[in-house]
């Protein structure tokens, strides 16, 4: 054999055992996971497990499933206290600690409203629903019982939905599932969430953050090893009506889409914690923003403004003209 034909077939083989699978439609969006194994068999076997795990969850955790533990939460906590998991206690106690970090601008109980809107069907609440609906937003409702592992709703009105840090906590497991069955390069992604696990034999991943218009352009391309990454936008959940657009990240203190930036990524050390951390710009400004993920010290940030500025926090350097 020549070199040159034993260097095409080993860059076959090698090629041959980064598995990568693609599926839609899980927790309502695209579900991603590239490994590299050295048994095909069981890299296969491995990417169905993290499928089957992020099945699990979205069974348990998604507001469309009325037989869903959430589901039954919101149905019956307002009326007395809930026995739940322990992982949706500690989920629930993440989210809690997630909303004191960012002055409440993370805050599950935005469905106390966000329930009133249908982004595929174009509808939204007039202002008389949400005055009535908005006492029920206050992360400060969630009532914990860390002994009986119960939570109760403080009052009527109040529902819970675990769409900003869900996929996160999805992608966080699917991680898991590849580490206890020896994988150690992994890409996992849902939706907008994505934790990567060691490197590309020499080279790091490398995740594109896109234009909040222009879809097929990238703004800022961030190399990454065994680090998390989250970026919600005003383009994902939305529908424009009379020149406003109606997205899916609501305000806590108003119940409308909330508007100041267009785009915001995490980097952090899971993809929970950037899931949850990547909302807090659009409520509170940009550079409120950056005050708050500066303070923090496992994460940093690249905010996409309304005017088309790209601001980034102290751990990150601009990109040079």
């Amino acid at each position: 054999m020549t070199a040159l034909a034993l260097w095409i077939a080993l860059f076959s083989s090698a090629r041959a055992e980064w598995i990568e699978h693609v599926e839609d439609g899980i927790m309502g969006t695209r579900i991603v996971v590239e490994l590299w194994s050295e048994d095909r068999a069981k890299g296969e076997q491995a990417v169905q497990a993290v499928l089957a795990e992020m099945r699990r969850i979205d069974a348990a955790m998604s507001t469309y499933k009325p037989t869903s533990e959430v589901s039954l939460v919101n149905a019956q906590a307002a009326t007395r206290p809930v026995a739940i998991s322990q992982e949706l206690f500690d989920l629930l106690a993440t989210s809690i600690e997630y909303s004191k970090i960012t002055r409440g601008a993370f805050d599950i109980t935005y469905a106390s409203v966000g329930y009133l809107y249908d982004y595929r069907e174009r509808v939204h609440p007039d202002e008389e629903q949400i005055e009535r609906a908005l006492p029920g937003i206050n992360y400060r409702h969630l009532i914990l019982d860390p002994q009986a592992r119960t939570v109760k709703f403080a009052r009527d009105g109040v529902r819970i939905d675990l769409g900003g840090i869900g996929k996160g906590h999805a992608v966080d497991r699917g991680i898991a599932v590849l580490q206890t069955r020896g994988i150690r390069h992994a890409l996992v992604t849902a939706g907008g969430d994505s934790r990567i696990i060691g490197d590309r034999f020499g080279h790091p991943w490398v995740v594109g953050i896109r234009h909040p218009d222009r879809k097929d352009e990238v703004i800022a391309r961030i190399p990454l090893e065994d680090a998390a990454i989250s970026t919600s936008g005003d383009y994902e959940r939305y529908f424009d009506e009379n020149g406003v657009r109606y997205h899916h990240i609501l305000d806590p203190k108003t119940g409308h889409s909330a508007s100041k930036v267009r785009s915001a990524t995490i980097i952090g050390p899971t993809a929970t914690r950037t899931d949850g951390l990547s909302k807090t710009a659009f409520i509170l400004g940009p550079e409120k923003a950056i005050e708050i993920y500066n303070e923090l010290e496992d994460v940093d940030a690249i905010l996409v403004t309304p005017d088309g500025r790209v601001l980034y926090t102290e751990g990150l350097e601009a990109p040079s003209e």
